[in-house]
């Protein structure tokens, strides 16, 4: 691994806030590079830019560990999360921590009809109840990094019959974390997947869960290249119909920095970094 971060890293100073923006790796800069050369003279290749961000959708899919087939690609949390909001049923209860970051949580309180009951980090899992439909959480809180109890979580709402929203932003490509154990979960990733801004995931359940899209353009349908004019009647049976008009240039980046990170492995990471942070606390 450390070879590996030689090449890809030449950073004379030490970088401490991966959390806020991950560094883009060598591989990455010129991905993108590459990519806007191209775009800057005529020769940009749309369909190629396509099957990266595809591979991109594949590797986050390995990475979260969860069929790429159930992974929906976008732009932004806030915009995943809102699909989610806008299957709730008027008046239903969502149970939310406290002081979460405003992306995953502002869309329920924007609908201005649902309940959106805040409770303590801790407390979540006893906060879920009867008339509960959804619990929505960051698996790391951006915060202060408190780690949401998602075991816990997930059985209350089960016992419930509530659905659980994850939010692993802070939380992929160090925590080892599947999303297959969750309902629905979403991710940005610029930060610890160490991509461009403006590529981000949602994963949902394998029958779409109950989200109806909420802004489905020509990328939604079973094959974008052939039905791209008209309503599309023929819409993708997987999560692809949950697709936003996704940027080129960040998904081709982020598909370079998702390979790093499988290349490294997430307990690799995982273990480095609690080395540095242990480091830096010393």
């Amino acid at each position: 691994m450390e070879s590996t971060l030689r090449t890809e890293y030449s950073l004379a100073t030490v970088y401490l806030n991966t959390a806020s923006h991950g560094v883009l790796p060598a591989r990455t800069a010129r991905a993108l590079r590459e990519a806007v050369d191209a775009m800057a003279t005529g020769r940009t290749d749309q369909v190629a830019g396509f099957e990266k961000v595809e591979e991109a959708r594949r590797a986050y899919g390995r990475i979260a560990g969860i069929d790429p087939g159930r992974v929906a690609v976008g732009s932004s949390v806030a915009a995943h999360a809102g699909t989610v909001a806008r299957s709730l049923r008027p008046g239903a209860e969502v149970v939310c921590a406290r002081d979460e970051f405003s992306s995953l949580v502002n869309p329920f309180h924007a609908r201005g009809d649902l309940t959106v009951r805040e409770v303590p980090l801790e407390k979540l899992a006893e906060a879920v109840g009867a008339g509960t439909a959804l619990v929505a959480v960051s698996a790391v809180q951006s915060l202060d990094g408190r780690m949401a109890d998602l075991r816990a979580v997930r059985e209350a709402a089960r016992d419930h019959g509530a659905r659980v929203l994850v939010d692993s932003t802070q939380a992929l490509g160090w925590l080892p974390l599947s999303a297959a154990g969750f309902d629905y979960t979403v991710c940005d990733t610029y930060k610890w997947l160490l991509g461009p801004r403006g590529v981000s995931f949602l994963t949902l359940p394998a029958d779409g869960g109950d989200l109806v899209p909420a802004g489905p353009g020509w990328l939604s349908a079973r094959d974008p290249w052939a039905t791209c004019y008209g309503a599309v009647r023929d819409p993708a049976p997987d999560a692809r119909r949950f697709d936003d008009s996704f940027a080129l240039l960040p998904g081709i980046g982020t598909a370079a920095s998702l390979a790093l990170v499988e290349e490294v492995g997430t307990e690799a990471i995982a273990a480095h970094d609690e080395a540095l942070a242990r480091r830096f606390r010393a």
